[in-house]
């Protein structure tokens, strides 16, 4: 189905659906954010939240209510500070709702509406990065403590995650622009990645329950304070690789170099890093910037995967080339 013909039905299950939540009569939904999800601010007078309407078959309930669980037990412990979810009328934090035109239903959350704004990559981003890196500590320390349920229907971010034949985001050779060319650099990109994962290893200290998308887009400044947001990715991977979801779309920004000292730094605050683990992270930031191009390949027909269609591949490309040139 289009693109544009999606999010009309969208629409129309968002603002039908409202009555399944204690929200002010009149209240209304607005697109905000199409991406693996459509993210709606629902507005009635002196109201806002966030309403979340789930792409069908990523997650299971059972899979989404995990995710509300350990954001939930992360903000309960003082952890992180995130949007709690909002309970339906029913009691229950996860909604299923159908309208006319869809193929299938589709799961919903609520949350309470966060205040901050977004940061910009071209602004100073060494502080916030800062405190980042110590957010994310914060997660891994308790990831480690946490009780898991059992069994963990969360996505993997693992290798076989990015490049295996069930990739969650699909081949990366798939997506736009990869010449024959830009597809043997990234081919032994792949395959050194893959070889340095294997030698990094699995192990309780490196490996865990992560965030998986802490890029900007889902962090929300005021003043001193970040809230981080969006746990929808969150599931089984390394610890590093959430500083490489940080500088998503920017890993070949100038300010780079410095926002990855910043994280450790913070890191370091709160958690131990090693040095060894430190000079891994760009295997890392190669990982994600591959996983991405698939995902701009696998989700092409919305706005922000166009927008970096153009020129995304050959970006990677000298990304990998680099990379190639440091550890080959």
């Amino acid at each position: 189905m289009p693109l544009k013909e999606l999010l009309e039905h969208l629409e129309q299950l968002a603002n039908a659906s409202l009555p399944l939540w204690p929200v002010p009569a009149g209240a209304r939904a607005r697109l905000i954010n199409v991406s693996e999800n459509a993210t709606y601010l629902v507005e009635a007078e002196g109201f806002r939240s966030i309403l979340r309407i789930h792409r069908p078959a990523y997650h299971t309930r059972r899979g989404i209510g995990q995710e509300l669980a350990w954001s939930q037990a992360l903000a309960a412990d003082g952890m992180v500070q995130t949007p709690p979810p909002i309970s339906g009328v029913n009691g229950e934090l996860v909604q299923e709702g159908h309208a006319p035109g869809l193929p299938e239903p589709r799961f919903m959350v609520m949350f309470a509406f966060a205040h901050g704004r977004q940061p910009d990559e071209n602004e100073d981003l060494t502080a916030p990065f800062e405190r980042l890196g110590a957010i994310a500590a914060r997660t891994h320390l308790h990831s480690q403590t946490w009780a898991k349920p059992d069994p963990l229907e969360r996505l993997v971010w693992d290798a076989d995650a990015v490049f295996g034949p069930k990739a969650n985001w699909g081949n990366w050779r798939d997506a736009p622009n990869v010449t024959p060319e830009i597809r043997d650099v990234l081919e032994a990109c792949e395959a050194l990645v893959c070889r340095r994962l294997a030698a990094f290893g699995k192990g309780p200290e490196r490996y865990g329950l992560v965030h998986a998308d802490m890029r900007l887009a889902n962090l929300l400044i005021e003043g001193d304070a970040t809230t981080l947001i969006d746990f929808d990715d969150c599931g089984l991977g390394w610890f590093l690789y959430d500083f490489a979801t940080g500088i998503s779309f920017m890993e070949d920004h100038p300010q780079v170099p410095a926002l990855r000292r910043a994280w450790v730094k913070g890191y370091r605050s709160v958690r131990p890093l090693s040095d060894e683990e430190e000079s891994e992270i760009d295997t890392f930031v190669m990982l994600r910037r591959m996983a991405l191009l698939a995902w701009i390949g696998s989700h092409i027909e919305a706005p922000e995967p166009q927008a970096m269609g153009p020129h995304f591949a050959r970006n990677t490309a000298k990304l990998a080339r680099d990379y190639l040139a440091r550890f080959r």
